[in-house]
């Protein structure tokens, strides 16, 4: 009972915090609005027993999330995309256009013949799951994804031309000019 109320709490505050994304008139806010619905999403994951999908979305989810946080802190003409903007454009078309959609994968997902299962589930899903989508790549992936993780960091890194302790106020406790 407890495990089906903490799967609609979190199937609910997945759609509360998607339409979110849309109502907020802010890049950040919408930002940190589309994370806590993926991370919900990876809660319900967790919950229906796919812990390999759920951590996945979890964690790739909070590094996609903060990395845009910082490359809208560095790019964009606004501080962190705090200013307020417009951030659905063409509402009219967009609403018509998501219904008819929402309604033909509604009727097809309805109308299609949906297969029966045939013989029993692997004794261990992750594993399977795992073996089905990486296949013998898993450890090129692995380094690819330590690669892509230096990667970030040193653009973040070498985006500044000031070091950690390259500040006018290192030497003064008051603040001011210490040379």
């Amino acid at each position: 009972m407890l495990r089906d109320a903490a799967f609609w709490i979190l199937a609910l505050a997945a759609v509360g915090t998607g339409v979110a994304v849309f109502a907020v008139d802010s890049m950040a806010r919408a930002t940190f609005a589309l994370l806590a619905s993926f991370l919900c999403v990876g809660g319900v994951l967790l919950l229906i027993d796919l812990h390999y999908l759920g951590v996945l979305v979890v964690l790739m989810m909070i590094m996609e999330m903060l990395v845009m946080a910082v490359f809208m802190i560095m790019y964009m003409m606004n501080p962190a995309g705090l200013m307020p903007m417009k951030m659905v454009h063409n509402n009219r078309n967009a609403m018509a256009i998501s219904a008819v959609v929402f309604v033909l994968l509604a009727a097809g997902a309805l109308a299609a013949p949906w297969p029966h299962r045939e013989g029993a589930p692997p004794p261990d899903p992750t594993r399977a799951l795992g073996e089905a989508v990486m296949g013998p790549k898993m450890l090129v992936m692995m380094v690819v994804g330590v690669a892509i993780l230096a990667t970030m960091i040193a653009s973040v890194v070498l985006a500044t031309d000031r070091g950690r302790y390259d500040r006018d106020d290192r030497n003064d406790p008051e603040g001011g000019d210490a040379r």
